[in-house]
């Protein structure tokens, strides 16, 4: 009985030792467990990327076709949105006015050179008689001036018959160049006013212009690309349509004449084929201009960067398993990766996968 009580009495005093020894210490943490993640070596690249300018489609050739005469639509000679070939006959005017004018201008030059004919027979006549004194001078002079007077009347029916003959020509309105027509907006029977009734538009198909404003800043590498590029056609200048991409690459053309002030942007025009008629005039798209660097470049997966108050870092792995949180310069970003102009180099082990763990100096589990 009293061993049971005194070895109870030695447990209580051993544990009151225990607690007293311990009860100001804080308790030990155990060390973080390393981050897992996933890392690869920084590599110099050709970066080929593209830069991209909203853009319109618009036609080389377009003309709005306008009579030159006035009268009523006799006959339309296409069908609406086809292509016609250059002097085709598209529509007819009533021509039966024109015509008249046109017989009637005839008939008065023959009337007009009749006159002259019997003023140059009484010119001679008071010619003949004034070699012998035979006739008073002023009867000569008269002679002589109905004689220019004749012959400025019949130079007058001549030019009256051109005219005429043209208003005569204009009934009929063919196509100024080959191309794709419209809608016509009159229909047999519609009178039209000249010079003012819109009868269709004409525009060409077989190649096509699209416009786009680039930098003035620009100026000199697209004058480059121009004298560089003015003779053949490859894939530095492409047409795209959302995700859908023109499979033809067009050529540089021309630049505007002048810069708009108000936007500090030149106009440049690019020409492609159109051959199968995929591109219609109006249509908006984008142009991708490829842009080659003359140097490697340091590409790196951009999943790989993180910001912070508007700053871009990245993760560098030393030989010691530990990060280290650098400041980088980017570039373009092209596809998944994107260029960084300062603060890697070849090489250096980053962090590609699990940064969003990482804090300055942690301890890494790596894989690559």
């Amino acid at each position: 009985m009293y061993l049971k009580q005194l070895i109870k009495y030695t447990c209580f005093v051993a544990l009151l030792f225990v607690l007293s020894c311990t009860g100001n210490k804080a308790p030990v943490t155990p060390a973080a467990p390393p981050v897992k993640v996933t890392v690869e070596p920084v590599k110099l690249a050709d970066a080929v990327y593209y830069d991209e300018y909203p853009a319109t489609v618009n036609p080389l050739n377009q003309v709005d076709l306008r009579p030159q005469v006035s009268g009523f639509i006799a006959g339309v000679y296409f069908k609406d949105g086809e292509s016609v070939k250059n002097g085709q006959l598209l529509y007819s005017i009533d021509a039966q006015l024109y015509a008249a004018n046109y017989q009637q201008a005839v008939a008065n030059l023959s009337v007009q050179e009749a006159n002259l004919n019997k003023a140059q027979k009484d010119a001679n006549r008071f010619h003949e008689l004034d070699k012998n004194d035979a006739v008073a001078k002023q009867l000569v002079d008269n002679a002589d001036a109905a004689l220019e007077v004749a012959r400025k009347q019949v130079d007058a029916s001549k030019a009256n018959i051109e005219a005429v003959q043209t208003n005569l020509r204009y009934t009929k309105v063919h196509a100024p160049f080959d191309g794709v027509i419209g809608i016509s907006l009159v229909k047999t029977g519609a009178a039209v006013t000249a010079g003012q009734t819109l009868l269709n538009t004409i525009s060409s198909v077989k190649e096509i212009a699209v416009d786009f404003n680039v930098d003035q800043k620009e100026i000199y590498r697209f004058t480059t690309l121009m004298n560089e590029k003015q003779k053949t056609t490859d894939s530095t200048f492409i047409l795209a349509f959302g995700k859908d991409v023109y499979p033809f690459p067009g050529k540089i053309s021309l630049l505007d004449r002048a810069v708009n002030p108000q936007t500090g942007t030149i106009k440049a025009r690019l020409i492609f084929p159109n051959n199968k008629n995929l591109l219609v005039a109006g249509m908006n798209g984008t142009i991708r201009v490829k842009v080659s660097t003359a140097t490697k470049s340091i590409l790196i997966p951009f999943k790989a960067v993180t910001e912070q108050l508007g700053e871009f870092f990245v993760y560098v792995a030393s030989d010691s398993n530990k990060v280290s949180q650098r400041r980088v310069v980017l570039g373009k970003q092209i596809g998944k990766d994107v260029i960084v102009k300062d603060g890697l180099k070849d090489n250096e082990m980053i962090a590609v996968q699990g940064v969003q763990n990482l804090r300055e100096g942690a301890t890494i589990d790596a894989t690559k």
